[in-house]
């Protein structure tokens, strides 16, 4: 089957797009930018991808019109635009005239479940998504869940933050408040087990797992699978503009997906209508075993997407790809460059580890306060992590850094600031060779906007000539404990 995959790039594209080449299905995926659309070795050649942008219908004119599914797995929730709304409800229309003129017989998209009669507004966009989808010539089947339990969901990431960092909590009344999680590895099932079913066409489903806990529940349960003793106290006073900055302080999210996040935990979001077990009987994992697969999978180094890596997690403008190169004119650098003996391939590896538990190789500390101070204003902050502890790929985050390009056999790496600046800010990293050996050359560069970014630049230079000359010199020397080779820790964002 000729399949059309939106949302490819998102938390759940990536881990979709793999099961349904395994399937025998040929998949076009739509993306906006394929230069960050990175895909395994294995799918390479089994996919092809169109880029097009879904806010502008004149983009699309190049997509097929010979598929005959499509899942939509778009949205705009964390985004922080003022009228997601209706950028949503514009997607979604231009995505069905889009699809009107193909051969498409169905269309698939995943939702929330709500069911209460007072929304949220990200609650109430999905819903009126789910409407304007359903105006199409293909049969529409949609999928309800709750929160989704998986390595690098935001749900997950969100709920680990709260019970590692905190052994009290001091919560919000909205921790009161049910909710059905289930597993990524059942969502994926259901996506893939509706696909060309007839009788799932025209239908909207609802997916849970087993347990139904109340979110108070559910970070005391992951607290008694870490072994960790917690205490959790709620208070009926937190307004939902406080619980949002609460969970933006204390996790990884930021404030544009904590404030979405508290406006739906407000709503119950249980399954009521179970009718597609008796369509497709699926057992789904308990909370408890999602759970553990979950650690399972960071613990192995496996985690295949996480929601860090959009670009809702940031700040950046979705055409961050066009900042790929560091402009020549009007920018402000310290550069350093260092000969070594070592294999550069080492040297390269420990580049490529930066960040994350590896840390900045220089003065933690500093990098931390600026990532407390970034969070003060609005920023995303040092709490991201990052997906894996040595594999990078274009559009990753590594602490409030993302990564604009990567590449082992040139060996470089172009990281852009996230973190809330009077300017942008570049560091590149860059191995080559001359006459009298191998260098390493470190590049921070800055383009200031106006007088406070010159201001800015200036008033931290005391610390760039600590933290960066440094930071080099430990690149190139930093040796990994024998142990920690022998048996790698956990990979965990701070």
């Amino acid at each position: 089957m000729k399949i059309l995959l939106t949302g490819a790039n998102g938390y759940i594209g990536k881990r979709l797009l793999p099961v349904l080449i395994e399937a025998q299905h040929e998949v076009v995926c739509l993306v906006r930018d394929q230069r960050r659309f990175e895909v395994a070795d294995s799918l390479k050649g089994k996919v092809q991808v169109v880029q097009g942008d879904l806010l502008k219908p004149e983009s699309l004119q190049n997509l097929p019109r010979d598929i005959e599914a499509a899942y939509y797995l778009v949205h705009s929730m964390g985004s922080g635009s003022a009228d997601f709304e209706e950028a949503e409800k514009t997607s979604a229309a231009n995505f069905v005239s889009y699809l009107n003129t193909t051969s498409a017989r169905q269309l698939i998209y995943l939702s929330g479940i709500a069911n209460d009669e007072h929304l949220s507004r990200h609650l109430s966009s999905r819903r009126q998504v789910e409407d304007v989808l359903a105006q199409g010539k293909a049969s529409l089947t949609v999928l309800r869940a709750a929160i989704i339990i998986g390595s690098g969901s935001a749900s997950f990431e969100i709920i680990r933050d709260l019970v590692e960092k905190l052994p009290v909590m001091v919560t919000p009344r909205w921790l009161n408040s049910r909710c059905q999680p289930i597993a990524i590895r059942d969502v994926i099932f259901y996506l893939t087990a509706v696909l060309g079913r007839e009788d799932c066409y025209g239908e909207r489903f609802e997916i849970g797992g087993p347990d139904v806990l109340t979110y108070k529940q559910m970070l005391l349960q992951l607290a008694k699978v870490r072994n960790l003793k917690r205490r959790i106290y709620t208070l009926p006073v937190l307004t939902p503009k406080l619980s949002s900055y609460w969970l933006y302080f204390v996790t990884s999210t930021n404030y544009a997906l904590a404030r979405s996040l508290v406006e739906s935990l407000r709503n119950d979001a249980v399954v009521k209508d179970s009718s597609i077990q008796q369509l497709i009987p699926h057992k789904c994992l308990s909370y408890e075993s999602a759970l553990n697969l979950a650690f399972t999978k960071m613990e192995q180094n496996m985690v295949v997407s996480s929601w860090k890596d959009a670009l809702v997690s940031g700040t950046m403008s979705l055409n961050f790809m066009d900042f790929v190169q560091i402009p020549e004119h009007g920018v402000l650098t310290d550069r350093r460059r260092m000969r070594f003996d070592r294999a550069p391939e080492e040297v390269m590896d420990n580049i490529l580890r930066i960040g994350g538990e590896r840390g900045w190789y220089k003065t933690d500390f500093l990098w931390e306060i600026r990532g407390l101070l970034d969070k003060m204003v609005g920023g995303v902050g040092l709490q991201r992590g990052r997906r894996h502890p040595s594999d990078v790929q274009a559009g990753d985050s590594i602490d409030f850094w993302r990564v604009l390009a990567v590449d082992r056999q040139a060996k470089r790496l172009l990281l852009y600031a996230e973190m809330k600046l009077p300017g942008e800010a570049w560091l590149q990293f860059r191995i080559y060779r001359e006459k009298d050996g191998n260098y390493l050359e470190q590049l921070a560069a800055f383009r200031p906007d106006g007088l406070a970014g010159r201001l800015y630049w200036y008033a931290m230079l005391p610390f760039h000539f600590v933290i960066f000359k440094g930071m080099a010199h430990n690149i190139i020397h930093y040796r990994e404990p024998v142990a920690s080779k022998i048996s790698p820790p956990p990979q965990h964002s701070r």
